[in-house]
């Protein structure tokens, strides 16, 4: 994992996160067994040539991968000499040189603790450089450090607590490149802890700055920002920020079906939709960032599409719109049913008539009734306060 705290100037993703996706590949029924073959002999090689000891004794111990004592020896052996060696550097740095060579050797420590895969040896020995460290823009390297790890182990608590971190940290200076780069890795949080409506504010205001090419490449931010976006944009915020946005436009077409799904949306293409969508669920379920959101996602993306089709009727058939999403009557009825039955439709359905009535809210008269309510309990707190003031 060196090199991740200030990675993305090479454009190439941070080799633990690249492990960290295999491994939960790895975790996936749905694949082929040719396919596991090759993931196990690339984890495997990930592991032996970082000496990471820990989780390959992890990984034998789930019977992801057979463990070889004797290579778990070897990696523990030399982990140990290059602890030693690092250790003899920080006491000579200590004794004969300044304060810089002495943080620097600290920070080697520390990569290689990440390297390694040491968790808490690592997230100690980032604390203990962090106290020979005094520019903000290096402890923030730090920071990012520790997100990374946050992220391999997808350990939510370290990287909220590390992205406050950096905000505090920000309060006392630091350059926009980083507050940029940190955007991006707060909006990874927050769309896999299904906050998606943040996510995605802070998505769309990296587009034009992005350098985070440690977390992922740039045509895989732009998958997460349109699957993001397309839940929580209205039309209008939706046409501007992202179906036109020049930046996504020039990428799009990179990911399968992307293109297709966002402009089939917002040009009422429902059966195009509906086949682009059932193009992007593999994808979405393969994403160790996603996939804990599966259901949640499909059921939100297509709460949006029937209620952009609704928008328009005031009724409607079931087959009319049956025939539009190009699926049947039966699953139109069971679809719509449990979307009503759950709040998310505002309409009812006719099954003698086979038609669907729309019985939208009344969003103007609902805020009359609030403002009136409103009113009515600020002057009773005024009346309250006059007689206390009479008195």
């Amino acid at each position: 994992m060196d090199g991740g705290g200030g990675g993305g100037e090479d454009g190439t993703q941070q080799p633990h996160l690249v492990l960290a996706h295999k491994l939960f590949l790895l975790s996936q029924p749905d694949l082929d067994d040719l396919a596991m073959v090759g993931l196990r002999d690339d984890v495997l090689a990930a592991v032996k040539s970082d000496d990471m000891a820990a989780l390959y004794e992890s990984l034998g111990a789930n019977g992801v991968l057979e463990t070889d004592a004797a290579l778990l020896s070897e990696m523990r052996g030399r982990i140990q000499e290059e602890t030693r060696k690092f250790d003899e550097k920080i006491a000579d740095a200590e004794e004969n040189l300044g304060e810089s060579e002495v943080r620097e050797a600290h920070l080697a420590k520390s990569l290689y603790f990440i390297r390694v895969g040491e968790k808490e040896k690592a997230l100690e020995q980032l604390k203990i450089t962090e106290g020979k460290t005094v520019a903000v823009g290096q402890k923030m390297d730090l920071v990012f450090y520790a997100l990374q790890i946050g992220l391999f182990h997808m350990d939510f608590d370290l990287i909220s607590k590390s992205i406050d971190k950096a905000k505090i940290l920000f309060e006392e200076g630091g350059d926009w490149e980083r507050k940029n780069r940190l955007k991006v890795y707060e909006g990874l949080y927050c769309m896999a802890t299904r906050d998606f409506k943040k996510a995605t504010s802070l998505f769309l205001d990296s587009i034009s700055t992005f350098t985070t090419y440690e977390l992922f490449p740039y045509d895989t931010f732009i998958f997460y920002t349109v699957l993001t976006s397309v839940i929580t944009l209205d039309r209008v915020s939706l046409k501007q920020k992202v179906v036109d946005a020049p930046e996504i436009l020039a990428v799009i077409g990179k990911v399968p079906h992307l293109s297709e799904f966002l402009n089939s949306l917002y040009n009422c293409q429902y059966k195009s939709f509906f086949v682009a969508f059932s193009g992007l669920t593999e994808q979405i379920k393969l994403d160790r960032y996603l996939q804990p959101h599966f259901r949640y996602f499909m059921r939100e993306v297509r709460t949006v599409v029937y209620s952009q089709f609704l928008e328009s009727y005031k009724s409607v058939t079931m087959e009319a719109m049956a025939v539009s999403f190009g699926v049947t009557v039966d699953f139109i009825d069971q679809e719509l049913s449990r979307f009503i039955a759950a709040g998310k439709l505002h309409c009812k359905i006719d099954k003698v008539a086979g038609v669907l009535e729309t019985n939208r809210p009344d969003s103007r008269n609902a805020f009359y009734q609030s403002t009136i309510k409103q009113g009515d309990f600020l002057l009773n707190r005024i009346q309250k306060l006059s007689r206390v003031i009479d008195l």
